[in-house]
């Protein structure tokens, strides 16, 4: 089990109404057999319990602090290519006098610098799709989104969840300076690589601090610093977290950023590249309604779906949504992207302008066609039905259709993209 820090406040709704006691639960895991963190709002908590807490908690606390990991890395640095282990089994750098306690552990020998420098590549990616799933960017990913940052101009990147973009940037850095990097993350494993300077142990869902005041302070001063200027987020959360909360602590590190600006900069906005899956435009829009969504096609390296080749899917869902302007925007024509000069934004080869809905309407990188009945534009597999009076697969089931959203009733969606699925507030342990 991972710490998470402050829990979040959930309640249960159903045909739109909230239904029993509300509760706090663990921020980031979704099932309690990973986190079993459970206590209704109304309860009184006993003395006895919260010691129980506090022992739990202090016996899952990582081995080594951050500063402990920090010596440790320069003192793995100092030793021989013949000396520097690493254990596959505890996922830890290994000094000389720890050999005997990893005698039976898989480990790898000769790590070498360039191994040390990426981190992502040494470490096996947490894969728990409900609790603390670590997809990590392809290649061609990463670099795309490297390349825009220069473009437009920026010269920090604070990496939220994004740690192989914060390696790509670090090495650009050490051969031509001209670019800082802090990485915030919940794999705590990265301590063993970075100073405090370079990562913050951190939990995107409820914007927490494991370090306190001191990582947060580190946070502000990345992000107030030459007044705010050129500094972007990148963001990349598990694809089930909480859209809610996810825009609870980004709206947090926005605050943190703007408050370098002074009172006569409010309008001004910190740029965001929030990376998800489209299929959650509409939550996204719901909490910052001035992003847009690029049509470039995020791809992973250790998903099975979302990577070309032929174990992935033709079109990655996975977008970045961001409140830089489309139109400035250049996407690679080499991977099947071209300008819109209607739209005045680069789409999708397949994503065809519609003349009568003025727009490069499809959100999946394939053609739509435009249905007159239903007045916009629709995936190429649909058909319209006469029953439903609308667009669907033709094997849809007509009473699920008219069912539409069984949480709060409306035909417009279904249940998992439903804004009243799960309200969460912030709740502290």
């Amino acid at each position: 089990m991972i710490l998470t820090g402050p829990t979040l406040l959930f309640a249960k709704i159903v045909q739109g109404k909230e239904e029993g006691r509300r509760f706090y639960a663990c921020s980031a895991c979704r099932e309690r057999k990973d986190c079993n963190f459970f206590q209704w709002e109304d309860e009184k908590v006993s003395e006895a319990r919260l010691l129980a807490r506090e022992e739990y908690n202090q016996s899952r606390k990582p081995t080594f602090s951050h500063a402990d990991n920090v010596e440790r890395y320069k003192a793995f640095l100092a030793l021989p290519l013949s000396k520097r282990k690493f254990c596959r089994e505890c996922q830890q750098l290994l000094l000389p006098l720890e050999w005997g306690r990893h005698s039976g552990h898989q480990v790898l020998n000769d790590i070498s610098v360039a191994q040390l420098k990426r981190p992502s590549q040494l470490l096996s990616p947490l894969e728990n799709k409900k609790t603390n799933a670590q997809y990590l960017f392809a290649d061609r990913s990463c670099q795309f989104l490297l390349d825009l940052i220069v473009a437009q101009g920026f010269r920090r990147v604070l990496c939220v969840g994004t740690p192989r973009l914060h390696e790509l940037i670090k090495f650009q850095a050490s051969c031509k300076g001209e670019m800082k990097s802090l990485l915030l993350d919940i794999d705590f494993r990265y301590s063993q690589f970075y100073t405090e300077e370079e990562f913050c142990h951190y939990n995107m869902f409820n914007h927490y601090f494991f370090a306190g005041e001191a990582a947060y302070e580190i946070c502000r001063k990345f992000l107030q610093q030459d007044k705010g200027e050129d500094v972007i987020m990148v963001a990349d959360p598990p694809f089930g977290g909480l859209v809610e909360a996810l825009a609870f602590s980004f709206k947090k590190l926005i605050e943190m950023w703007r408050q370098a600006e002074g009172p006569d900069d409010t309008c001004k906005e910190l740029p965001i590249l929030w990376i998800f899956p489209y299929f959650f435009e509409s939550r996204i829009l719901e909490f910052f309604s001035h992003f847009s969504m690029l049509d470039y096609q995020v791809d992973y390296d250790n998903h099975a779906l979302y990577k070309h080749g032929k174990t992935g899917r033709k079109q990655s869902p996975v977008r970045i949504f961001t409140n830089l302007s489309p139109r400035l925007i250049v996407l690679p024509t080499e991977e099947g992207y071209r300008f819109c000069s209607v739209c005045q934004r680069y789409v999708s080869l397949d994503n065809q302008h519609c003349e009568i809905c003025n727009l490069c309407t499809s959100k999946d990188g394939r053609r739509w066609t435009h249905c007159f009945l239903c007045k916009k534009c629709v995936k190429p597999t649909w058909v319209h039905c006469s029953t439903c009076d609308k667009c669907a697969l033709p094997s849809h089931s007509c009473k699920d259709t008219d069912a539409g959203c069984y949480i709060c009733g409306a035909a417009d969606h279904k249940r998992t993209t439903c804004p009243k699925l799960q309200v969460a507030g912030r709740g502290y342990q």
